[in-house]
C-alpha cells in the first residue's frame, strides 16, 4: 500500500472507520510482557512481537484488516516439560462487519471481526488475538518423540477384572 500511513503503534483505541478511509498501518515491536491477556499463556514474556496492521479496502471495497505477526512464544513441552520457543509467523485478513449477518458477504478467506457499536478498536488487541489463537492446545517442542510404551496390566489386574472372577469368589463363599 503505497499510499498509506504509518503511525506508531500504541494500545490507544481508535475509530476503525477513520483508520480505514485513511488507509493507516501500525507496525513495530512490543514486548510480550504488554500482552497481558497472552501472558497467562506463555511460561515467561521474555521476547518480542513484531507486527504490521494495516487498514483499508479490497478490490470489492470490503473494508479490512492486514495483520502480519512474527513472534516467538515462550512455552512448556509437555512430552519433556522444558521450555522451548514456538515460532509463529501469521499473515492474515480480516473483514470488518458490524453485524453478524454480514459475516456471509464476506469474501473467501477473509475472518469476520465483529466491530464494537462505538467503532473503536484497539490495533494491538488485533495483534494480541492472533497470538492467543496460534498457541497451541497442547504445546510440543519440535523434535521431540512421543513416548512409545506398552504400559500392559499384570496377570494379576488382567485376572481380577475378569467378570468370572467375582463369580469363583461368590461360589467359593457360599460352600
Amino acid at each position: 500500500m503505497s499510499d498509506s500511513k504509518a503511525v506508531s503503534a500504541d494500545f490507544d483505541a481508535f475509530d476503525v472507520w477513520k483508520l480505514v478511509s485513511g488507509r493507516r498501518q501500525f507496525e513495530g515491536q512490543a514486548p510480550l510482557a504488554s500482552l497481558k491477556r497472552l501472558a497467562d499463556l506463555l511460561t515467561d514474556t521474555e521476547g518480542n512481537v513484531t507486527y504490521r496492521v494495516e487498514f483499508g479496502t479490497d478490490e470489492l471495497q470490503v473494508p479490512s484488516v492486514q495483520i502480519s505477526v512474527q513472534a516467538a512464544l515462550p512455552l512448556v513441552c509437555q512430552r519433556s516439560l522444558q521450555r522451548f520457543e514456538h515460532e509463529v509467523s501469521i499473515e492474515q485478513t480480516l473483514g470488518l462487519i458490524t453485524d453478524e449477518a454480514d459475516e456471509a458477504a464476506l469474501p473467501p478467506g477473509y475472518e469476520p471481526i465483529l466491530v464494537p457499536k462505538d467503532g473503536k478498536i484497539r490495533p494491538m488487541d488485533l495483534v494480541e488475538d492472533e497470538l492467543i489463537m496460534a498457541v497451541p492446545l497442547v504445546p510440543v517442542a519440535p523434535g521431540t518423540e512421543a513416548m512409545e510404551q506398552e504400559w500392559g496390566a499384570s496377570d494379576d489386574e488382567v485376572a481380577a477384572a475378569s467378570p468370572f472372577a467375582a463369580l469363583s469368589k461368590l461360589k467359593g463363599s457360599t460352600s
